[in-house]
């Protein structure tokens, strides 16, 4: 039986391209999921397909890293599924684990290390991102549900006695928030 594994990172990301290649690759059943593959939620779901499998099955994915973020993770899928009985075969790697021989495995720990590479790059290009904009003076993360004049405000209200529930309607945020403005008032303040 053909068993295709799709996965995205993130909910932004579309499962549909890897979804169609499985397809027509023949895959009768696919294991899909939106997680990253270094969460525990990716390793749940390639457990559900290693308990799924048979030996003889052909687990297809797209790319050798839809099975993980890191090499270790990525060659303990293919024993997993090689201790089945079943072989992994790469799309877009051209590569199958059907034949057991040297240059096969040689290939299938090249492959693990080339994507192993991808994912430091990645994680290097976007450290080297965010640590430029923040040079820059680009604010990082998401913006702050009152704006700076809404916060001094707010923290005005405060020291005048308005009590946290207040201040949470009156501004129209959550309680926390408006603790953690005042924390940040607080501390700008005494700078």
């Amino acid at each position: 039986m053909k068993v295709g594994f799709a996965r995205v990172s993130t909910q932004e990301q579309d499962l549909n391209v890897q979804l169609s290649k499985l397809n027509e690759f023949g895959c009768e059943k696919i294991f899909q999921g939106k997680q990253s593959g270094a969460s525990i939620k990716n390793e749940e779901k390639l457990k559900e397909l290693i308990d799924f499998i048979r030996e003889g099955d052909e687990v297809i994915v797209t790319r050798l890293d839809r099975l993980g973020r890191s090499l270790k993770s990525i060659l303990d899928s293919i024993d997993s599924i090689h201790n089945k009985g079943a072989c992994l075969n790469i799309i877009d790697g051209s590569l199958n684990t059907s034949n057991d021989n040297p240059f096969s495995n040689a290939m299938i720990n090249l492959c693990g290390v080339f994507a192993q590479l991808e994912r430091d790059l990645i994680k290097s290009r976007t450290a080297e991102g965010r640590a430029d904009a923040k040079a820059n003076g680009k604010h990082m993360g998401r913006t702050p549900a009152l704006s700076d004049q809404k916060a001094q405000e707010l923290y005005k209200a405060k020291l005048k006695g308005k009590s946290i529930s207040a201040l949470a309607r009156k501004f129209e945020v959550s309680r926390p928030t408006v603790h953690r403005t005042i924390e940040r008032m607080e501390l700008q303040n005494n700078k």
